[in-house]
């Protein structure tokens, strides 16, 4: 049996990756795609070692269980639920995010 987490994203969380995509790819299409490959990639990680990320400063994402991980500018938070790793948004690093959450 694997012991790999399953990766799971919330409609939402495609939404805010979609939103990204197609803001970089407007100006730069290769930046647009090399930034989704570089999500994709470092979220990959996470099937693997689901404790990757790092643990937000914000006491209620902490009491929540939340973890991020931080790839270039953005943030991903992201839960974990048993055997699968839900990611619950994909933010800018200057974005006020503790009201999203």
């Amino acid at each position: 049996m694997s012991n790999k987490y399953k990766i799971v994203y919330l409609p939402v969380a495609e939404r805010y990756l979609s939103a990204i995509f197609e803001y970089i790819n407007r100006d730069s299409p290769s930046a647009a795609l090399s930034l989704l490959d570089k999500i994709d990639e470092h979220i990959s990680r996470l099937a693997d070692f689901p404790q990757l990320g790092k643990t937000p400063q914000d006491n209620r994402l902490q009491k929540l269980g939340y973890k991020m991980l931080i790839i270039n500018s953005y943030l991903v938070f992201y839960v974990l639920k048993q055997k699968s790793v839900e990611i619950r948004r994909i933010l800018h690093g200057r974005r006020k995010y503790e009201f999203l959450l």
